[in-house]
Order: structure tokens, then sequence, then C-alpha cells
């Protein structure tokens, strides 16, 4: 195994000195695949990080368009070294960009009210019956309402830099390059007229 191996898998994941050593040797010392393995084991250990408290952070502000559109988003995290960090400070921007391109209205899909998610299974189910679809209206309904919930949960959204990744898989990958728990809490997004 070769000591630049070492290196280029630290400076890709952030991970320490063993862990990258362990990675390229289950990985038989495949760069890309040992990339991918830790990415795997961040992933895990993100999820089980998920229940602890995030209660430092950051608020971020983005400014667009002249002043005519501004977002607030506050990104948390379990220690304040975290916080104070150029990646998640950055995460936090991407996060207020993607706010005020996409315009979301929930931050998770678990977050849309049930009479909210009724309604709208209500109104997709009566479109498909109209379409002739009475026998799969149940069906029709729960995917579209799925699709638009979607597109209205800010965690489910693909990045508008990068439509291969959803915004909660840019949260887990910095979770897991930190090893804490990364929430996106909330947001505000302002428009002038709007």
């Amino acid at each position: 195994m070769d000591i630049n191996d070492i290196k280029w898998l630290r400076e890709q994941t952030g991970a320490g000195i063993m862990e990258a050593r362990k990675a390229l040797q289950d990985a038989d010392g495949d760069r890309e695949k040992a990339k991918l393995l830790l990415a795997q084991r961040g992933a895990a250990g993100a999820a089980k990080r998920a229940g602890r408290v995030a209660s430092q952070g950051l608020v971020e502000a983005y400014i667009h368009a002249g002043g005519q559109l501004g977002v607030i988003v506050e990104l948390d995290s379990e220690t304040d070294f975290v916080a104070r960090m150029p990646e998640f400070k950055q995460l936090a921007r991407e996060i207020a960009m993607q706010v005020a391109a996409t315009n979301p209205r929930y931050v998770t899909i678990e977050e849309i009210p049930e009479d909210e998610a009724a309604r709208m299974k209500a109104v997709f189910r009566e479109e498909a019956i109209k379409d002739g679809k009475e026998k799969f209206a149940d069906k029709i309904a729960e995917g579209q309402f799925q699709k638009l919930a979607k597109e209205w949960a800010l965690l489910e959204q693909p990045h508008i830099r990068d439509d291969t990744r959803t915004i909660k898989q840019l949260v887990h990958e910095l979770a897991a390059k930190t090893r804490e728990n990364i929430i996106v809490r909330r947001f505000a997004r302002f428009q002038i007229g709007g």
C-alpha cells in the first residue's frame, strides 16, 4: 500500500490515517472503491448519530437578484467546532441557494400536515378516476403525492448544482465526514412582491 494512496484518500474524504489505510486494505488498494467504502461507513455512522442533539450551528443568509430575494437557513451541528468549519458554512450557503432557487415549502416530507396530504391525494385520486383509471386510482394518487412531496420537501430535492445528489445526501456526506449529527432546522424565504 502506497502512502500517496492514503494521503489522496484522506484529502478526498477527510478520513483519519487508520481509517483510510483500512479502507484501502479492504478495497485491495483501489482508491475509488476505498472512497466508496468510507462513504458507506460514514453514512452508517451518521444514521447512528441522528438521535444526538445538534444544538450548535449557524444561520446563513443569502440575498439574490439585486436584493429582490433573500433566504435565511439554520443549519445545526453538535459542536461549535464543526459549525465553524468552512465546509459547514459552504453547505449552509448551498442550502440557502437551493431554497432561493426552488422555493420548497417544508424541510422534510414528514412536516407536510396530514390534512394537506389527504387533500392532495383526494385531488389526484379524482383526476385518475376522470382519466378512467378507477381501478388504480389509490396507487396513482399516492405516487403523484410522493412526487409532489419530494418537490415540496427541501431535503428530498435534487441539488441545483449536481442533480445526481439530493440535499439530504449533501447533509449526510458532511455528517459522515465530521462524525456529527447535522440538521437543517428551518428556513425562511422572502421575495419582493411574492
